[in-house]
């Protein structure tokens, strides 16, 4: 296993060509790679400074910038530098192998992926949350999601989780204070307010676990599958959705064969909508497989809209019954009837169903709103969310069901005390796994593994 204490170097930038390449090191003595590469001993802190450079021989590989940035204060807690030259694959390997070259006699060697932001969480630069935020910046898919990460990454989710994990000890602490004398026979579930604080506790985590939720479906965005008979029109409200002609219309039914993804955004949350074969007995073998393709599709869908025909609305009976069964437990299934322009309904939300119109585009907007509302979220209620992920949920759930058992155990005729303030320990243990005060190196490894390299 590689050291955590060996300096470390790598293409900072996106594989390709580009107008600009960085490779940047991080370690304790970089001395050997200014020398070799740059012919400098020194550079002036947090300045760029214009320089050559070059190979073992003197000869020059490129001309940039070199940008020294001096531990502690660097991205990673150690000595930093990043070399700035042009943006050419072939230039850029050139001058990585030349620094692991001159770096050689002090251990130098290319960074695994996330080690540069993983070095920054183990000398404290980041906690845990905020290392994960970097790496949903750079993978954020939306404006809205690019905000929250950008957030998180200034600390917003961890000082409430911080705010909240700093209650629950100051509540642990008058628990255990009264443990450890008992002789006073102060009753301590009145004199310091207990049930009051565990309740604002409660309903603080509430609060937190709401917003991360709203954040985590920001974050990773909806599944949709379009499932239904031949010629209900699904490739026309994928195509209405979409904005663009993915898919193609005719009026053949089985038209559609296999399965046609399109990504659309609706208030900041992502959405993955996928059309798929109808959904009928049919003897052609690919159309067959198409829709076996189709009830797969289902198995994996956040929410199923099952499209039907405004003209004849009760003959899918069979499709959602097929549908049904291969619906996840707890999965909606949204009724979405099409082709109201042939029959006048008035578009929008009605009962269990919405009425459309993919050729006029009327009632998309009420769909739009129920699939936002199916994620959890209201118009502009994104903005409060934290980007969480599916970890940061388990552990917040798991810190809620921890002060539920401790309300129990302090309730009226049942104050076990040492119940309650081990209940309130691991309720904080959970909330510390959240920004890495409390965690374990194989999940580091899980975490900082999914970066990209140079980051």
């Amino acid at each position: 296993m590689n050291s955590e204490l060996d300096p470390i170097v790598a293409i900072a930038t996106a594989p390709g060509r580009g107008g600009i390449g960085i490779v940047r090191l991080s370690g304790r003595d970089l001395t050997p790679v200014l020398e070799g590469v740059l012919g400098r001993t020194s550079l002036v802190p947090r300045r760029a400074t214009l320089t050559r450079f070059r190979d073992a021989a003197g000869e020059p590989i490129d001309e940039g910038i070199a940008i020294l940035f001096p531990a502690p204060h660097s991205y990673t807690g150690e000595t930093v530098l990043e070399l700035q030259g042009h943006g050419g694959p072939v230039v850029l390997r050139r001058l990585l192998a030349r620094c692991l070259e001159a770096g050689r006699a002090v251990g130098l060697r290319l960074a695994e992926p996330g080690e540069f932001t993983r070095r920054a969480f183990l000398n404290d630069r980041l906690d845990l949350a905020q290392a994960e935020a970097v790496a949903d910046l750079i993978d954020a898919a939306t404006e809205t999601a690019a905000r929250l990460a950008a957030r998180s990454l200034a600390g917003e989710f961890s000082a409430a989780v911080h705010t909240l994990a700093e209650a629950v000890t100051e509540l642990r602490t008058l628990v255990e204070a009264t443990l450890d004398f008992p002789e006073e026979e102060i009753d301590f579930l009145e004199a310091s307010h207990a049930h009051g604080r565990l309740a604002a506790i409660r309903a603080q985590l509430e609060d937190v676990l709401l917003r991360a939720r709203q954040g985590a479906r920001l974050r990773e965005g909806l599944h949709v599958v379009l499932v239904g008979s031949p010629n209900v029109g699904k490739s026309s409200l994928l195509n209405a959705l979409a904005g663009e002609e993915l898919a193609i219309v005719t009026a053949i039914p089985g038209t559609t064969r296999d399965r046609i993804a399109g990504s659309l955004e609706i208030d900041g949350v992502p959405l993955a909508i996928v059309d798929t074969a109808g959904v009928r007995a049919t003897a052609d073998e690919v159309e067959r497989i198409g829709i076996e393709r189709t009830l797969a599709e289902v198995e994996k869908a956040d929410v199923v809209l099952h499209i039907v025909d405004a003209t004849a609305p009760a003959a899918d009976a069979e499709v959602l019954a097929r549908v049904g069964e291969r619906t996840r437990r707890g999965v909606p299934v949204l009724t979405v009837v099409n082709k109201i322009d042939l029959t006048g309904e008035p578009p929008g939300l009605c009962g269990a169903r919405i009425a459309v119109s993919a050729k006029t585009s009327a009632g998309l907007e009420a769909l739009r709103a129920e699939l936002l509302r199916i994620a959890g979220l209201q118009a502009g209620a994104g903005e409060a969310a934290f980007l969480a992920r599916e970890r940061h949920l388990q552990a917040l759930g798991a810190a809620r069901e921890h002060l539920a058992a401790a309300h129990a155990h302090a309730g009226q005729g049942n104050r076990q005390l040492e119940l309650f303030a081990e209940e309130l320990r691991l309720a904080g243990q959970r909330l510390g796994e959240i920004t890495g005060e409390v965690t374990a190196d194989d999940l580091l490894g899980r975490i900082f593994s999914r970066f990209c390299i140079g980051k």
